[in-house]
């Protein structure tokens, strides 16, 4: 069972330098675990929050003035909200944070005007943070489906604009993560499906899809978890029990694996 991430997971899987995780962790950007020889552990929530330095880091906004503003950003928020629901993102050199409709900058604390041409007269209009947006979560979610099978790069970040305006989109979490692992982005599927289950609660297709992630990485203990949690929120999952009965059978474990089989007939002739 994984027991968080180190250091260097984080720079592997993020690219994160050490000062800049450092001064997330001094900032309370993070609150890591301590390991056994107190070493830090990082949760899998963590490493979505540490993504929006990511961001920073690969826009070229220099280490500095990203954690000036991710200080000033969690020193302007209430100690419960959640920063992993904001999304927080460059503008030129400048560190700008969206939550909602209210976009600002936290070095200055200055609210950002919006604009966009407007078609078909091409005119310029400015959107302030009471101009409600013209692309809605599930107007993107609907976008990115239709989308899926010829542009998945598209889909991709379509799915991520919708979590940005609603982070408890469960869909949008269930379809970016299939999307990663078709791609072979492992780390990154895996952070979506457990985040998904963070924000949303249980669900039998993110409990689902995170068991396929896990036989592929060769994590069958975990898989098999993963498998079992799914039942309990769905028991009617024909394909869990097959898939259980298959790791069942290769580990010899063979009564298991007849049970499982058993009820996924069950359940198939039911449909």
């Amino acid at each position: 069972m994984n027991q968080g991430y180190s250091l260097q997971d984080v720079a592997r899987l993020l690219g994160l330098p050490r000062s800049i995780v450092r001064g997330l962790i001094d900032s309370g950007f993070v609150s890591p675990a301590r390991g056994p020889r107190r070493e830090y552990r990082f949760s899998f929530q963590d490493l979505v929050v540490m993504r929006t330095a990511q961001g920073l880091v690969q826009a070229k906004v220099p280490t500095a003035r990203i954690l000036r503003s991710l200080r000033r950003l969690r020193a302007q928020l209430p100690a419960a909200m959640p920063l992993s629901g904001l999304r927080v993102e460059a503008v030129g050199d400048h560190v700008v944070v969206h939550d909602g409709e209210m976009q600002w900058q936290p070095d200055s604390g200055q609210y950002v005007l919006r604009f966009h041409v407007e078609a078909p007269r091409g005119r310029l209009a400015f959107l302030d943070a009471a101009t409600p947006r013209s692309t809605s979560a599930d107007a993107l979610f609907e976008q990115a489906l239709a989308v899926e099978d010829a542009k998945p790069e598209v889909a991709t970040a379509l799915y991520e604009r919708a979590l940005a305006i609603e982070p408890a989109l469960i869909g949008a979490y269930t379809n970016l993560g299939r999307l990663q692992h078709d791609r072979k982005q492992w780390d990154a599927a895996e952070i979506t499906y457990r985040t998904g289950l963070a924000r949303c609660g249980p669900d039998d297709a993110l409990f689902f899809n995170l068991a396929l992630l896990l036989e592929d990485l060769e994590r069958s203990g975990e898989a098999v978890q993963m498998y079992e949690a799914a039942l309990a929120h769905n028991p009617e999952l024909a394909e869990a029990h097959y898939n259980l009965a298959l790791i069942c059978e290769a580990d010899g474990r063979s009564q298991e694996a007849i049970r499982h089989l058993a009820a996924y007939r069950r359940l198939s002739r039911k449909r």
